[in-house]
């Protein structure tokens, strides 16, 4: 097989597609979310026990019982105890996830002089991808500029535009639908790329802005009580995948300027 053959792989292994993306020593955030249940269970492990047999058969286990499936795409430092920016150790991927325009958005990508060949186009769900690039030499300011930039130019969750996003891990069957969908991931190239293989307009302060806006817009005025609009914060965010303990934080901080 050559290495064009190659490149073409269909991956519905989980295991193949953790110890492709990271070394074995990488520390990297694994997310079971049970949203029937409200249950939301996070692991910071290195990439050689998530992929293990043991492991896996217990991430298949919680599957098979309705939870999702996902991991973090950026490795943690070697004492992070949660995935907040401030844990990130390095910065090894770029994504885009396309929950709107399906394969049109998908082919403007790939048929795009301004951005290079993904590593990977997960199907996660009928006419929805998630569109990843392996990276090197980015450090997380760039990253997140790259990642706006990428929204503006080809369409995406924008709320996908930070380096501790998790997404969908191939092999695992996505639980938001009444009939199970098996996300697979297909391997475009092996390259890794730098920041100079986007041709992208890239605004430094674009995630700085950002998370600012968030901090000062204040909600809405309705006859919710604190306690339910932080409840009513909790559940979407969970529903994205963050963290915990961040979102804990993150209400706290609100409660303690209001």
């Amino acid at each position: 097989m050559n290495s064009a053959e190659k490149s073409a792989l269909t991956i519905s292994s989980a295991p193949e597609y953790i110890l492709d993306n990271f070394e074995h020593t990488d520390r990297i955030a694994v997310l079971v979310l049970n949203r029937e249940f409200g249950e939301t269970i996070q692991r910071i492990i290195n990439a050689q026990k998530a992929a293990s047999p043991e492991f896996q058969a217990w991430l298949r286990y919680k599957n098979a019982n309705g939870s999702d499936i996902y991991i973090g795409m950026n490795p943690l430092k070697k004492d992070a105890a949660t995935r907040t920016k401030e844990d990130i150790e390095s910065i090894k991927h770029v994504y885009l996830d396309l929950d709107h325009g399906g394969s049109k958005a998908l082919e403007a990508i790939e048929n795009s002089s301004i951005v290079p060949k993904p590593n990977y186009v997960l199907n996660s769900s009928p006419e929805k991808h998630q569109v990843v690039w392996k990276v090197e030499g980015i450090n997380l300011e760039e990253a997140e500029g790259l990642l706006h930039a990428m929204v503006r130019e080809f369409g995406g969750d924008p709320a996908a535009t930070d380096a501790t996003r998790v997404l969908r891990v191939p092999g695992f069957a996505n639980k938001k639908y009444d009939t199970n969908f098996y996300v697979e991931a297909r391997r475009e190239s092996t390259e890794t790329y730098h920041l100079r293989d986007f041709k992208l307009h890239i605004d430094s302060q674009d995630s700085l802005r950002h998370d600012n806006r968030a901090r000062r817009e204040p909600s809405p005025r309705t006859n919710l009580s604190q306690s339910e609009h932080d409840w009513a914060f909790a559940k979407r965010a969970l529903a994205r995948g963050d963290d915990p303990e961040e979102i804990i934080g993150q209400i706290a901080e609100h409660r303690a300027k209001s």
